[in-house]
C-alpha cells in the first residue's frame, strides 16, 4: 500500500475489501469473550483515564487495545488508499501519508481527507 501503491497485486489485494477479514476476525475472537466484563465496567464506572489505565493492567486488555490500534490504522489506512487511487494522488503525498495512517491513525487520516479533498477541489 505504502511502497507500490499503484502496482497491479497490491490493487488485487489492497482493493479488495475482504483483505481485511483476518485481521477483523482475530480481533472479533479476542474481544467478543471481553465484552461482558467491559460493558459491566463502563456501566458501573464512569469512563476516566484512571479506569483505562487500570484496564491496561491486565494483559488480555493491552493486546486488545493493541489489536484495536492495528485494525484502526489497517481500515483508515486502506480507506485513504483507495481515495488517494480514485483521486490519482502522487506517491510522493500518498507514502508520507499512508505511513502516518499505519502508525498514527487519527492524524494521517485527517491528512489524507485534506489531500483528497484538495484534489476534489483542484479538479
Amino acid at each position: 500500500m505504502i511502497g507500490f501503491p499503484t502496482h497491479k497485486l497490491t490493487k488485487e489485494i489492497i482493493g479488495n475489501p475482504l483483505c481485511l477479514l483476518p485481521m477483523l476476525i482475530s480481533y472479533s475472537i479476542a474481544v467478543i469473550p471481553s465484552i461482558p466484563s467491559l460493558l459491566v465496567t463502563f456501566s458501573t464506572q464512569m469512563p476516566t483515564p484512571e479506569l483505562v489505565i487500570d484496564l491496561f493492567n491486565d494483559e488480555n486488555t493491552r493486546i486488545l487495545g493493541w489489536l484495536h490500534f492495528i485494525a484502526l490504522d489497517t481500515v483508515g489506512g486502506r480507506w485513504m488508499w483507495t481515495r488517494f487511487q480514485s483521486q490519482s494522488i502522487p506517491f510522493i503525498k500518498s507514502a508520507p501519508t499512508l505511513f502516518l495512517c499505519m502508525m498514527v491513525a487519527p492524524l494521517g487520516i485527517l491528512l489524507g481527507l485534506i489531500l483528497t479533498n484538495e484534489k476534489s477541489i483542484e479538479s
